[in-house]
């Protein structure tokens, strides 16, 4: 009756250390994985003068959209929302205006956790309609 309780004991054991495994290889791709992912604050031109800046790649680091959308309407006093990503490949921050340096500067100020490589700055500009003879 007693060996029956060492080995359910020694069993209790395994499966333990078997789960601190697997939480630590979790935590250890999280970690390469964030590593790995970028930001990217995208300015488009929408018309003659009139830009917006689109935020992706948030997501990757465990940050609430809109959450962080709310901040950014508050911060620069624009409209802000979670818009669905061009290509659907997940979720995107759009902000009226073209604040895309403010936004760098900001979440390097507030999110310390995104390095400053991983966040890139890119300009979009609307290609002109060419008039053709």
């Amino acid at each position: 009756m007693s060996n029956l309780s060492l080995d359910a004991q020694k069993r209790a054991d395994k499966d333990a250390q078997k789960k601190a495994a697997k939480a630590e290889a979790a935590e250890a791709r999280e970690k390469t994985a964030r590593a790995a992912s970028k930001v990217y604050i995208k300015r488009v031109e929408r018309n003659k003068r009139k830009y917006v800046t689109e935020v992706s790649g948030l997501e990757a680091f465990g940050l609430d959209l809109k959450k962080i959308a709310k901040e950014f309407g508050k911060k620069f006093a624009t409209g802000s929302s979670v818009t669905k990503n061009a290509g659907g490949t997940g979720d995107e921050i759009t902000v009226q205006g073209d604040v895309s340096e403010d936004i760098f500067d900001w979440l390097q100020e507030h999110h310390g956790e995104i390095p400053e490589d991983n966040i890139e700055l890119i300009e979009d500009k609307k290609k002109k309609a060419s008039a053709g003879p």
